[in-house]
């Protein structure tokens, strides 16, 4: 009997005994992942501050940045200078190239009135038209509008001229050439704003 009761008694040392070392080596275990657990997160800030103090800018790179945003600033100015210059000039050439198109039919009055009061023998009335047709080209030259010269026997130009009709060539040398000029053309500046119409000899 007494034998039996030590035999249980050491069976149950020995299962009491087994069953710490397995309470100890759990609470080891926790300790050393706390231990990891405390370690990773030290290194986790480390590695935030060292990239918290990378993204704070030097002075220089400050500097260097204000510089860049100013140049782009200056070079955003200077290209809205140009463009607002060349549209200011682009509107003053087509108010004026519509002021001098609606200003040539007056010319051409002008030219058709001399050229009846030149058939009368009113010589003063002659001199003061053509004073007056004189000072008026002579505004509208000032202005930058010029004739283009058109004489018989001329070559064509279609990027000049605008051919209405073609007649017979009353002479060899007139033929695919200039005959008469219908209509005079004009120049602003060195842009055509009319064609002259002109009369061309069959070929």
């Amino acid at each position: 009997m007494l034998k039996k009761f030590k035999k249980r008694f050491t069976m149950s040392k020995d299962q009491y005994t087994q069953e710490d070392e397995l309470k100890d080596n759990l609470k080891q275990v926790e300790v050393d992942v706390n231990q990891e657990g405390t370690t990773d997160s030290i290194d986790d800030k480390e590695a935030k501050e060292d990239k918290e103090e990378k993204e704070v800018p030097t002075a220089e790179e400050l500097i260097q940045a204000e510089k860049d945003k100013y140049l782009r600033l200056f070079a955003e100015f200077e290209n809205y200078k140009k463009r607002t210059t060349k549209e200011r000039i682009e509107l003053f050439k087509t108010a004026s190239q519509e002021l001098m198109t609606a200003l040539l039919p007056i010319m051409d009055d002008f030219d058709r009135g001399l050229a009846e009061i030149k058939k009368s023998e009113d010589t003063e009335l002659l001199k003061g038209m053509e004073l007056i047709q004189s000072k008026f080209k002579n505004t509208l030259t000032q202005k930058g509008l010029t004739e283009i010269e058109v004489n018989p026997g001329d070559s064509f130009d279609a990027e000049i001229h605008d051919a209405i009709t073609q007649i017979p060539a009353p002479t060899d040398d007139l033929k695919g050439k200039i005959i008469d000029c219908v209509e005079k053309g004009y120049k602003l500046g060195d842009k055509i704003i009319r064609h002259p119409k002109v009369v061309m000899g069959q070929a």
